[in-house]
This record gives C-alpha cells, sequence and structure tokens, in this order.
C-alpha cells in the first residue's frame, strides 16, 4: 500500500502556479494533489476509467525491460487480435485501474525481459505511470501495482523463426 492515501483533497492557502488565474471570488475549491481544477464552480471533469487504463498502458509500454504487458490470457488474446484484419492491439491490454473523482488505482501486469531487475523495473514503471497519469489528466495516483507474470528469453524467438525439421 502506498502512504499517499492519507492526503488531504483541498487546496491549501499557499498560492500554487498552475497556469490558470483564479478569478476574484477566493472561493476554496476541491482539487487535486497538482492543484488543476477537476471540480470547480462551473462543472465537474469526470475521467473515464479507459482513459487512465489507455495512459498508463502506454506508460508502461514506454520503460525499457518491459517485453509485454498482460497475464497470460491476456496476451493469448492479443496475439490473436494481432492476427485478425482490422484489429490493433490493446493500449489496456494487462492494466486495470480504478478511478474516483480525484484519485486513481492501478494494476498493472507485465512480462519483464530477462536480466533485468526486476524491482528496478517496477520502480520505473511506477515512477513513470504515476507522472503519466497526474500530468495529463490531474488525479492523485494513490498506488501503482506491478505483477510480474514472467520472464521473456531472448532466444524463445529465434525459435519461431527456425526451419521444420520435415518437409
Amino acid at each position: 500500500m502506498s502512504d499517499t492515501t492519507n492526503r488531504p483533497q483541498a487546496a491549501t492557502a499557499e498560492p500554487v502556479s498552475t497556469g490558470v488565474s483564479s478569478g476574484s471570488s477566493g472561493k476554496s475549491l476541491a482539487l487535486a494533489k497538482n492543484d488543476s481544477s477537476l471540480v470547480g464552480e462551473r462543472g465537474k471533469t469526470a475521467i473515464s476509467d479507459i482513459v487512465v487504463a489507455k495512459i498508463a498502458g502506454i506508460a508502461t509500454r514506454e520503460i525499457d525491460g518491459v517485453h509485454d504487458v498482460g497475464g497470460a490470457t491476456e496476451r493469448v488474446v492479443g496475439k490473436v487480435r494481432d492476427v485478425l484484419p482490422g484489429t490493433a492491439t490493446s493500449t489496456t491490454q494487462g492494466i486495470n485501474v480504478e478511478v474516483g473523482e480525484l484519485q486513481a488505482a492501478v494494476d498493472v501486469s507485465i512480462v519483464a525481459d530477462y536480466g533485468v531487475a526486476i524491482h528496478q523495473l517496477a520502480a520505473a514503471i511506477r515512477r513513470n505511470v504515476i507522472a503519466a497519469i497526474e500530468q495529463m489528466t490531474g488525479l492523485e495516483v494513490t498506488e501503482v501495482n506491478v505483477t510480474v507474470h514472467d520472464i521473456h528469453f531472448d532466444d524463445d524467438d529465434e525459435s519461431v523463426d527456425e526451419e521444420p525439421r520435415v518437409q
């Protein structure tokens, strides 16, 4: 669990530069951690789970050492989808999210490349996912759980390209 779950959700009296002018009303708004307004005087911004999942999926795939995203079943379905014409790889494969009004929690399932320090890989995934979600949505990310389902060896790919033994 993360130690960030006890953070206050309201803005403090200290000024924070967000690039948005603060009007003359002076009312305190419910704000996310980085002070971007999701709930304001003129309405609220709701961010769908799928949006956060796509951001997390892309941020996970950006990290060197991540061979694939998803568990065994998700990867098999992804390979079938790759073969079918007119379909594309799902950016949300292996990503589960819970999104509230001001916070999000993310679960990431990966296959790591052999030789990569898994604890460092998980830390890099966490940093990148948190930074991407918080920067793009203004949501506070309370936790990013990383599950490593498998390790990929380079020689696994070579066996696919071999000539058949019989013709």
